[in-house]
């Protein structure tokens, strides 16, 4: 709690000036670009390395950056907070990209390889079923780095996984054969501090540099001014 209150402090005395009329405007409402399923994980912050203002990323963190998927009725199997997050921002905010982003050294991806009936927390443990099918993904999917460890392989999986389930939701489909929503995976490098995006038509997650920027741009119909 004291690093949070000296944060604030700090805020008021070197950026409140710079952010006032920033928030002064989104006290009208926002319009962000994109809705973002991240890990709770203290370590990933969307906002740092995308370098994003506030009112530009709308972001919803879990353990894991689970999404449960739907039943049958079309509702979801787990926590309606994800879901509720979809349903708001595509249909509210209109926003144009949906996200998952993975991270290297997750937590909650060790405790899936460990093996999900030995955690103890009776809803961490029920929690993380909605990411259990990344284990099989991990192992056989072409689409995962080789090179990677195993937990790291199976966060790479884990993204694919809860892309899958998001798609499995009716309004997410028909935006998306609207051409109204695009679907995203990425991938944090913890200790490289690299964003990988994974590439459909490569089959593969590839660094999202300078170099490659531009392509993924081009292909999505915008450029980088």
């Amino acid at each position: 709690m004291r690093n949070l209150v000296k944060g604030i402090i700090e805020f008021r005395q070197t950026q409140i000036t710079d952010y006032r009329a920033r928030y002064a405007h989104l006290a009208a409402g926002q319009a962000p670009n994109a809705l973002m399923f991240a890990c709770a994980d203290s370590r990933v912050v969307p906002n740092t390395f995308a370098s994003t203002d506030p009112g530009e990323l709308f972001v919803v963190r879990s353990v894991g950056n689970l999404v449960p998927p739907p039943d049958q009725g079309d509702f979801s199997v787990g926590d309606e907070s994800e879901v509720a997050a979809i349903e708001f921002a595509i249909r509210s905010l209109a926003v144009d990209d949906l996200i998952v982003c993975g991270h290297s050294g997750c937590g909650a991806m060790s405790a899936l390889v460990t093996g999900r009936e030995r955690v103890e927390l009776p809803h961490l443990r029920s929690w993380l079923r909605h990411g259990e099918p990344a284990l099989s993904v991990a192992r056989t999917d072409e689409r995962i780095d080789r090179e990677l460890n195993e937990v790291d392989r199976v966060s790479q999986a884990n993204v694919l996984v809860q892309l899958d389930h998001v798609t499995r939701y009716s309004l997410v489909r028909e935006r998306i054969d609207a051409n109204a929503l695009r679907l995203h995976g990425f991938w944090f490098d913890l200790e490289t501090a690299d964003v990988h995006y994974f590439d459909p038509e490569w089959g593969r997650f590839v660094v999202l540099d300078e170099t490659y920027a531009p392509r993924i741009l081009q292909r999505l119909g915008e450029r980088i001014v």
